[in-house]
């Protein structure tokens, strides 16, 4: 996606292929949008030797995630030397020579950016137009996303569409589930359905944050009666033995069913250690079970077993 900002069809911009095929480290590197994309580049180009600054139209990093997750991803860029420009909901972008101005066309006294390099990181937009759709009868959304039912199957008889062309996830894992549930549907007269599955996700970052179910402000929203167990990687003995003790554990639990309801883990393995739950939530066994199991020492895992037992009511 180009947004709509003031002078970006008159300088160079990069996306998240053109970058890679860049054969110098920017000097400078001014990426806009301060989500997923944007905060892995960052840490990549920070690492490679480049100055970088992103910046968001947002408070925060990250939206869709609880600000605590937001402030500890900041905490660990900004500790790599990242910079960050929040808030900066009027960007425009303009040649100073060589360089590119980053700057408000809006008041603010926030001195504008002088950047080597402008990456766009602001989403993904489906690439629907001009497929003729309409005339196959096939309907799509205002935004251009093929719109299909729970079992991907689209408006138009024996079409089915699968991946980020129906908006329902936009991952490489979710495009592959939305393969599985619909050749169950065709072959195995198996009735899957994307209703079934639990959304998770990554940021690769390191140390990584792993994602699953709700997140603490949808849990809050629910109305239910909710836990909530967080405890800091700091706490880990294989983290400190890594030396990578950024980061915290945190797992919401129904307080009736003492079902899992979600999880973020940002830290040492994080990616992986949200399997164990995410497994344990699919399978509809209470968080008890996991509570009373023994895990190996000295793993990062081994901490979650503790987390679920000291597990408290949402304030």
């Amino acid at each position: 996606m180009r947004p709509d900002l003031q002078g970006i069809d008159d300088v160079p911009t990069l996306d998240n292929a053109s970058l890679m095929e860049l054969s110098t480290v920017p000097e400078h590197l001014v990426i806009v949008g301060g989500s997923y994309i944007g905060l892995e580049f960052a840490q990549m180009m920070r690492r490679f030797g480049a100055e970088v600054t992103v910046v968001e139209r947002a408070a925060h990093l990250l939206p869709r995630e609880d600000a605590d997750v937001s402030d500890g991803i900041r905490e660990i860029l900004e500790a790599e030397g990242v910079r960050f420009e929040l808030e900066a909901e009027c960007m425009a972008l303009a040649r100073n020579g060589k360089r590119i101005r980053v700057g408000a066309q809006c008041a603010d006294e926030r001195a504008p950016i002088e950047a080597s390099h402008v990456l766009l990181a602001v989403g993904r937009r489906p690439n629907t137009d001009g497929l003729g759709l309409e005339q196959a009868g096939i309907r799509t959304d205002d935004k251009g996303y093929i719109e299909v039912d729970d079992q991907c199957r689209t408006s138009a008889d024996g079409v089915w569409a699968v991946g980020d062309c129906n908006g329902r996830g936009a991952f490489t894992h979710t495009a592959w589930n939305d393969h599985e549930i619909v050749v169950a549907n065709l072959f195995d007269k198996d009735p899957r359905r994307l209703s079934d599955r639990i959304a998770c996700y990554a940021l690769f970052i390191d140390p990584a944050l792993g994602r699953m179910g709700m997140s603490e402000t949808q849990a809050r929203e629910s109305g239910r009666p909710v836990l909530m167990g967080k405890m800091a990687m700091q706490k880990v003995g294989r983290a400190r033995e890594a030396g990578e003790t950024q980061g915290f554990m945190k797992v919401l639990v129904d307080s009736d069913s003492r079902q899992l309801l979600g999880a973020a883990i940002l830290g040492l393995n994080g990616d992986e250690v949200v399997h164990s739950l995410l497994d344990q939530m699919a399978a509809g066994v209470p968080c008890d079970a996991m509570a009373r199991t023994m895990h190996i020492h000295p793993t990062v895992s081994e901490l979650l077993p503790t987390l679920l037992q000291q597990l408290k009511p949402l304030d």
